[in-house]
């Protein structure tokens, strides 16, 4: 094997395109890489943060909603409550006004039995003075009688 002319012109040129490439195509080769390397990092870093804000959040918004459903069943439990207040208020009334119309009522009857006994004494003196009239077959004068009637009213 021999070593001949072109055999060096290309190492020469070889050479050339190695210096050319460490020169000057390499550099903005390896700094693409490690630019795109530090944004790959920068992107996984964010996305750590993202998760654990993520996190952070999701447990806000349960303790949130635990907050809210705790409001919710005390404002539910006050409702039933009220409810429940409301409904033995309104027993208590119909029962004190039922006691009313009771009272009433009986305090009614007994007027009507006074005026029912006065009426039956009215009726019994009138019948009373009607059966001495026939008794005596004459008529009886009622000015003057009529205290005898009033104290029989009474009596009876």
């Amino acid at each position: 094997m021999s070593i001949n002319g072109t055999l060096i012109a290309q190492m020469i040129v070889f050479l050339i395109l190695v210096w050319f490439t460490m020169k000057f195509v390499w550099p903005p080769i390896i700094a693409a890489l490690d630019e795109r390397a530090k944004k790959i990092a920068d992107g996984l870093s964010a996305a750590d943060k993202a998760k654990a804000e993520l996190t952070q959040a999701n447990q806000k918004v349960e303790q949130q909603l635990s907050a809210a459903r705790d409001d919710a069943a005390k404002r539910l439990a006050d409702a039933e409550r009220l409810a429940q207040q409301l409904v033995e208020e309104a027993k208590s009334r119909a029962s004190e006004e039922g006691a009313k119309i009771i009272a009433a009522a009986k305090a009614e009857a007994e007027q009507e039995a006074v005026k029912a006994r006065e009426a039956l004494r009215e009726q019994v003196a009138g019948l009373a003075v009607k059966g001495a009239e026939q008794i005596l077959r004459r008529e009886v004068n009622a000015g003057v009688h009529a205290e005898l009637l009033t104290r029989l009213k009474t009596e009876l």
